[in-house]
């Protein structure tokens, strides 16, 4: 079931990014979605079905 993604969203990832945070903020919506890591501030575009299976949950709506 697709979860409810919306922009400005803060989700919590199962793994952390190379600087250490698992925080991101969804920046962009669709079928690739953008996210920002909350600490060093770089974004990744990841395809909808990928972000969902990483997302452990959501912190922030």
């Amino acid at each position: 079931m697709p979860r409810n993604i919306n922009v400005g969203d803060i989700v919590e990832l199962k793994k952390q990014h190379a600087c250490g945070c698992k925080e991101f903020e969804i920046t962009r919506t669709g079928m690739d979605i953008k996210i920002k890591c909350t600490q060093c501030l770089r974004v990744i575009m990841l395809d909808r079905e990928t972000l969902e299976k990483r997302i452990k949950k959501i912190i922030d709506k």
